[in-house]
Parts: structure tokens; sequence; C-alpha cells
């Protein structure tokens, strides 16, 4: 029996059914969609000035095992617990380095300092009243040098929490060795730059164009946006990578059209500013109570202890606890690595360019990458640089030089990136641009990422050094002899404004991370933090023209260790 037609009140009935299950499959997408943001962005508002909302990132989408290593890692980053600086708090009653004082210990043995012996020197620190600091957790760095010998290598700081260091150098070259200890960050200066990640890691924000036609928006982006607004989910498919904007009204999620930096919000009390001044308490030379300078022999030689005035607590028992173990040091300029690499200097166009023949080099990251790729580009004149339309600070940049067979090229990393404006289409990931290289013994692979990362959690930055360490393993599988070379930070010129979003403290938590994370991978280190450490140069985010030559010295070595066209 045939059934009867559907009346027009038939169509109707069934039309309100269909409707009513369309609007149920789009009210769960939209409910899924919408715990897919909450779970990726967990909103923790805090009472801050004009009642800005703020966000703490989640990051339990890495697996198990990846959470387990993230979390050994953070540790591995963990700071000597420090003070808050209250209210009640004067300036007056934190780290002066002024008043503070370094005293070079005598040599253990006595007589004196010979090449390949360990210098040590107690580091004391007081107040600006001049009373004597309980507690540790100042940042300080530490190098030995001689202006003469443009000799210089850095030294190991040891914290015992009371306040009293020890900083302990490597002696490697004979003759005058001159000591010299700063103060980068007082420790209630440290307990603000954790504070900032904590609760304002968001202080950075990024901006993206959207465009359809004639209407375009702009709109905030980040790793992680306060979920109460409707949001576009960048997150990247393959590596997982978080990354969001906020929706623009009229335009939808793919109208995207362009990434940029946005801004800086500063959230600092007046009295926590003075914790970053220059000159005063940031980066400043502390002065030695004694002698600051010894004489390095190559044979036993007698030493007047009288001339070393030791404080009444000197910890003596400390002493030959650690071996600075220093992967470099400069010598006549040059630098002279200790891992066993022969450093040779590459000083001609010839020297350069013999090395480089026939060989694929990729470099990827942040500006000081970008540095590198600058300096190939100026050195070798036959290294013709394409115009790509893309801009020269964040590439993508390419080189050929045709006659010696040698392709360059430059890639930013993707976001955070606080480059200028570009296009999204150029955003790319450093992870996902590895599993593309083809790879092999004439490929080069030097990768950068480090100094975009420091306003974010740590957890941010050791998520994307595994997606990059998961790649490199990858292509080294499928390309043995591909060489890949890692750059590490380093420190870097201190303004307020440089301190709250790039602060050296900041850049070592992220060099120890890196260090740890490829530590058992097959690749050559660039140890800039050290480089610049050492050298008798004013540290700069862009490293000064004499220390580049030196990182350049120290790839061309790895990359032709013979080194026979010189």
């Amino acid at each position: 029996m045939r059934a009867a037609p559907c009346r027009p009140i038939c169509w109707l009935k069934f039309g309100t059914i269909y409707l009513s299950l369309a609007l149920s499959v789009i009210i769960l997408h939209l409910y899924i969609e919408r715990v897919t943001y909450l779970r990726t962005c967990e909103v923790a508002k805090v009472n801050l000035p004009n009642s800005v909302a703020k966000s703490s990132c989640s990051f339990y989408s890495l697996s198990p095992k990846e959470a387990y290593l993230a979390r050994l890692l953070k540790d591995s980053t963990a700071w000597p617990e420090t003070l808050s600086l209250m209210s009640h708090l004067l300036l007056n009653n934190t780290s002066d380095p002024a008043h503070s004082t370094f005293t070079i210990l005598p040599p253990n043995r006595g007589g004196s300092w010979n090449i390949g012996d360990q210098l040590e020197v107690l580091i004391k620190m007081y107040d600006f009243h001049g009373h004597p600091k309980k507690s540790g957790g100042d940042f300080l760095l530490a190098r030995l040098h001689n202006p003469s010998l443009h000799a210089g290598v850095a030294g190991q700081v040891l914290d015992y929490g009371n306040g009293s260091y020890t900083a302990v150098f490597s002696l490697l070259w004979e003759g005058r060795a001159q000591v010299e200890v700063i103060l980068v960050h007082p420790s209630e200066g440290v307990t603000v730059l954790q504070k900032l990640t904590k609760e304002q890691p968001d202080r950075i924000y990024f901006r993206s164009l959207f465009r359809l036609g004639s209407v375009e928006k702009n709109t905030t982006c980040n790793i992680c946006l306060n979920a109460t607004r409707r949001l576009c989910n960048y997150t990247d498919l393959n590596t997982g990578e978080p990354w969001f904007c906020y929706k623009p009204n009229q335009l939808n999620c793919d109208a995207r059209v362009t990434h940029s930096k946005g801004g800086f919000r500063q959230n600092l009390q007046p009295i926590e500013e003075k914790l970053f001044q220059s000159d005063v308490n940031m980066k400043v030379s502390i002065p030695a109570s004694g002698p600051s300078h010894i004489q390095v022999l190559n044979q036993m030689d007698h030493l007047d202890r009288s001339a070393f005035n030791l404080p009444w607590d000197y910890p003596g028992g400390i002493r030959n606890t650690v071996k600075t173990k220093p992967t470099g040091y400069y010598y006549q300029g040059a630098w002279r690595s200790l891992d066993g690499t022969t450093v040779h200097q590459f000083n001609t166009i010839t020297a350069i360019s013999q090395c480089l023949k026939n060989k694929v080099v990729h470099l990827y990251g942040d500006s000081t990458i970008r540095q590198w790729f600058e300096y190939f580009n100026k050195s070798l004149p036959d290294l013709k640089e394409f115009d790509l339309q893309s801009s020269k600070q964040t590439g993508p940049l390419l080189a050929l030089d045709y006659a010696n067979n040698i392709l360059m090229t430059f890639h930013s990393h993707g976001p955070p990136i606080r480059f200028g404006s570009m296009p999204v289409s150029q955003l790319r990931y450093i992870a996902n641009e590895l599993d593309h290289v083809v790879g092999g013994t004439r490929t080069v692979v030097v990768i950068g990422i480090w100094s975009h990362f420091s306003t974010f959690p740590i957890e941010v930055y050791i998520r994307r050094l595994l997606n990059i360490r998961k790649a490199v393993v990858r292509m080294m599988k499928r390309a043995p002899g591909t060489l890949v070379i890692i750059r590490t930070a380093n420190p870097k010129a201190l303004t307020l404004y440089e301190t709250l979003t790039n602060s050296d403290w900041y850049s070592l938590q992220r060099d120890k991370v890196l260090r740890a994370i490829f530590k058992r991978v097959k690749v050559r280190l660039v140890d800039a933090w050290e480089m610049t450490l050492a050298h008798h140069l004013p540290h700069a985010l862009h490293p000064h023209p004499p220390i580049v030559k030196n990182m350049i010295d120290v790839i061309l070595s790895y990359i032709c260790p013979t080194a026979d066209n010189l």
C-alpha cells in the first residue's frame, strides 16, 4: 500500500523535528568547542588595576611521559627561596652591591696558582645599611679576565642560602687574572620576576588583523586568553602548540591576515620598580675587599697568604665541593673550546666559502639567529640574497652562492614571535619546518629560540623545545649525516622594560632547560651564554661583532673540523 502524500502540515511537523535535530547538533558542537577552549585556558581572575581579567595557562595536552619530563625540567630550574618585598620592607633592607664584597681565597695547597688550578672567590652580600644579608637568592654573574691578553672565562656561582656565595673559576692562561663579580638582580628582585610570570604571563600581548573585503578588525592574540569571550583556535594540529585570538565581530576566524606584537602591560608597584635601577642594584659590579687579581704561573711559586684578608666567617669547609667546567675561554681575542673541538679562524672570504661549498644551511629562530644570516650575507660577496617580498626582520630570507653551490635560508620561529607585522602564512613552527628538511651530510641546521619566551611560564618553552627535539630526532633518523647546531641564550643589557620582559634571570632558566633537553641528542652547541659573559665587551641581546665572529668560527669549525682550506 502506498503511503499517502505528505500534506503541508506534515512537512511542517517533520521540518520542525529536523530543525530541532540540527540545532541540537550545532549546540552540541558549540559545547564541545567551548569545553575545548576552557580546557586549554583555565580562567583565573586576579585583582589587578583597571579590572583587567587575566588567564593562567594549563598544559594538560602533553602526554603523561612528556608531562612528567616537563615537571623534572621545571624542577631543574628551581631557584633558592627568596624573600618578598612587602610594603613595610624598605629598599634599604635589600641587597646593595656597593656594600657587598668579594674576597679571593688563597690556593688550597699554598704557594701559588698555576694553569689548571681552580680559583675560588668568597662573596658576601650586604644591604644598603651595611648589614649582612641572611638569605640567598641573589642573581650573580662572575668572570675572570685579562684585558691585555684579551683573555676571559666565565665563572660558576654557588649560593649557600645565607648571604654567602662562592665563585669558582678555571685558571687557563699564564699571567694576570682579574676577578669581576656582578649583581644582576637582588634576591628581592628575583621574587618580583617570579611573581610577574605567575600573575601576569600575558603582559606582552599580540595582535592580528582580520580582513574580508572592506571590513577590517584587529583583535588581541596570545598563548592563552580569557575564555569568557569567543575565541579563534589556531592550535597547531601537528605539534599541539596553542595559539588563540579573540574572534572579531562580523568576521570568521579564517579571515586572519597578519600577526604582530601588540604591546606591553606594566603592572608594578613603585617600590618594586626601585629593585631594577641601573647603576644602583641592577648589573652593578661588586667591589673586592682586598686584591681583585692574581698571577697565574706555570710552575710552583711562593705566595704570601697574608696579602689576602679572609673574613672571620669564611666557610672553609665548602671548598672543592664543585669543579667548574667552562665550555671554553678567550685568549688573544679568540675562543678556545674545552669540549674537544678545535676552533679554527675563518678570517677570509675564501676560507668561509670553501667551508660552506656545496652546503645547504637552514637557520631557524629569533633575531639572534638572523644576526648570523646577516653576517654570512655581508661576509660573502657572492652570496646573493633573493627578494622573497618578505620583511628583512621577520623573513623568510634566502641567499644563494651559485658558483660555490651554497644555499642559505632563515625562518623565524612561530608564535609567540615579537617581530613586526608579518603575514600569518609565514608563521611556521620549527618542528614542522624540520619535518620538511631532506637533510644529509651536506645539510646544516641551526636553531636558536629563547628570547621571545621570557614572559611565559617555563612550561611553554619546555613544550616548544620538546617538539623541536622530537623533530630533530626524526630528521636524524631519516638523514643521519645532518649536522644540527643549537644556539644558547646570552646575557644582555638591561633596562626596566627589558628586565620585566626579558631579564637575564629569565634567560638563565631557559638556558638550563635547553641544555637539559638536548643533552642526549647528537647536536652541537654554540654556548652564547659563556661566549658573551667571558668577553670584555658589554652584554647585548645581539652580541657585538667580535663575539659574533667567534660564534661563526665555532659554527664553521663544526662544519669543517679539519679546515684544510684556511
